[in-house]
């Protein structure tokens, strides 16, 4: 079955809506969107919005109110839903969701952001490690897996404007990167990368210095997939034009 997934963060859903995010999800249609940093708590979300656009919408929200959050958006009604990874720590903030169609598993993932603090640089690599195990047991019975999502981490020189200038800053971190060879050594393939070796290719600008504009971005955002799904790959990218967001939406089609 064909399938066009999208992954995007849109620094909150609500906001997002009110910037004619439905309008481009008519534009576009794609058949799934994994949603990253939805910022809202259930009863916030415009789920209206989206049904009326025929989609089935699965939410998992953070404890705390305005903070990360993810979701999925789906033509098709998934078989089974799952939310967060069953680990506390990690699910209270609402960071992981999974929907099985058929023997095609979309997870929808946001990484924590290690920066602001070494507290939370710590936490970033205790979840990094935790979601690579259990990754690697979901994988061994959901082999067709995308994984859809924010990992903020560059993973390549290539992936970041100015690399030696980020060489210490969280999402280009030595360690980050090494982890990211690591998890697409044990049985992934970057989509994009398997089409695209251009530079300058980003999904992530700061809203400072007119960054956007002149192009001074991180790809951060990724449509990961699991080897028995790389012969099935048509075609991937991002869009870079499109801004409802401070990043923008990469896709793959299987």
């Amino acid at each position: 079955m064909p399938m066009y997934i999208v992954s995007y963060n849109v620094n909150g859903i609500r906001a997002a809506v009110a910037k004619n995010f439905p309008a481009w999800l008519d534009a576009e249609s794609p058949d799934v969107v994994c949603i990253q940093e939805s910022k809202a708590q259930p009863e916030q979300i415009p789920v209206e919005a989206f049904e009326e656009r025929g989609y089935n919408s699965y939410w998992h929200s953070a404890e705390r109110r305005g903070y990360s959050g993810v979701g999925i958006l789906c033509k098709k009604k998934p078989d089974h839903v799952e939310h967060g990874m069953g680990v506390e720590r990690y699910d209270r903030e609402g960071r992981l969701m999974r929907a099985d169609f058929g023997n095609l598993s979309v997870i929808s993932v946001y990484h924590p952001n290690g920066g602001g603090s070494e507290e939370r640089h710590y936490f970033k690599m205790d979840w990094l490690r935790d979601f690579y195990n259990y990754i690697g047991k979901l994988a061994k019975d959901r082999t067709n897996l995308v994984i859809a999502g924010d990992f903020n981490i560059c993973h390549k020189e290539i992936d970041i404007h100015d690399p030696e200038k980020h060489i210490n800053v969280s999402g280009f971190l030595p360690e980050e990167r090494e982890w990211m060879t690591a998890f697409l050594e044990s049985g992934f393939a970057d989509s994009f990368r398997h089409f695209n070796q251009q530079p300058e290719q980003y999904t992530w600008w700061s809203w400072r210095a007119n960054s956007r504009a002149r192009n001074l971005g991180w790809r951060i955002d990724y449509n990961m997939v699991t080897e028995p799904l790389v012969s099935s790959l048509q075609d991937a990218g991002i869009m870079p034009e499109v801004k409802h967001s401070d990043h923008c939406p990469a896709w793959v089609r299987l």
